[in-house]
């Protein structure tokens, strides 16, 4: 299908103020279901200069500088992307790590020892007894898969989610104790749970097209997992699903913050009071 989305991002300041350097993590990652037809960004102010860069877990974005103090910011981005079907079970895991649940002493899983050191940021957990015993329940099931899909499911139907305007990010451990949450603050629960049963896992920020919506757009957030063979598998724990043809990532991370589309500040001594507007419209062109 050939998706259009029309994305504006609006920080408006109560007084001018200088901007600093920023870095827009607005373009579309490659995946294989997924090809970019056209992409334009219009930035006002114009600025002074900018250059596309990659982060260091390899997310691409635009560094823009600017010169003059100016009260707002805005970003519009129109892009078109077509975005093929594809099996998101269409995989297979390495055996390995399939049986080092049954080879370990402690209920999880492991990683080759070459793998850990790029991995460890993606198994960083809170010790939090109640996440950990949650995730444990579905360790019966043996397969990471069907673990996976298991857990997934299972917080879909047993946490209510929530649309937070806010930009803060829950604690798991209050998620969790809340039954309820945005899709941020699921994905940020469920990470937590995934590395606790040994499964590295990341955080991903972009869009998902709902074909149901003719608008109530937004950026969305899910869950990739890293298994061996199969490489990072996505999870949505909103709606219980594997992730298939409908998301488009933006960018993804072992920590949250670091998948914010946009990432900047402003100069002077003091703070200036600041407001946001964002606007997503995606709509589907053809099949």
């Amino acid at each position: 299908m050939l998706l259009s989305i029309d994305h504006q991002t609006v920080y408006k300041y109560q007084e001018k103020v200088q901007l600093n350097p920023h870095q827009i993590f607005l373009k579309p990652l490659q995946r294989a279901h997924l090809l970019l037809e056209d992409y334009k960004i219009r930035i006002s102010p114009l600025p002074e200069g900018s250059n596309e860069r990659y982060s260091i877990e390899g997310n691409p974005y635009l560094l823009a500088w600017f010169k003059d103090p100016h009260q707002e910011l805005s970003l519009d981005i129109k892009l078109k992307i077509w975005s093929h079907p594809f099996n998101p079970f269409g995989f297979v895991i390495t055996p390995r790590f399939v049986d080092s649940l049954k080879m370990d002493r402690k209920p999880h899983f492991s990683y080759e020892e070459k793998d850990l050191p790029i991995l460890q940021p993606y198994l960083m957990h809170d010790k939090n007894s109640l996440l950990q015993d949650f995730g444990k329940i579905f360790l019966a099931q043996r397969d990471p898969l069907t673990i996976l899909t298991a857990l997934n499911a299972g917080i879909y139907q047993d946490w209510e989610h929530i649309i937070r305007e806010e930009e803060t990010l829950w604690n798991p451990s209050y998620t969790f104790d809340q039954k309820r949450g945005s899709c941020r603050d699921l994905a940020w629960m469920m990470m937590h749970m995934t590395r606790g049963l040994g499964m590295a896992s990341r955080f991903v920020s972009g869009y998902a097209f709902n074909p149901e919506l003719d608008s109530g757009h937004e950026l969305h957030a899910w869950v990739e997992v890293y298994l061996p063979g199969a490489g990072w598998v996505g999870l949505d724990p909103n709606l219980g699903l594997l992730v298939d043809e409908h998301y488009i990532p933006l960018a993804c991370s072992f920590h949250p913050e670091n998948t914010l589309p946009v990432h900047g500040s402003v100069g002077g001594d003091r703070q200036v009071a600041s407001k946001l507007e964002t606007s997503v419209v995606i709509k589907k062109l053809s099949d």
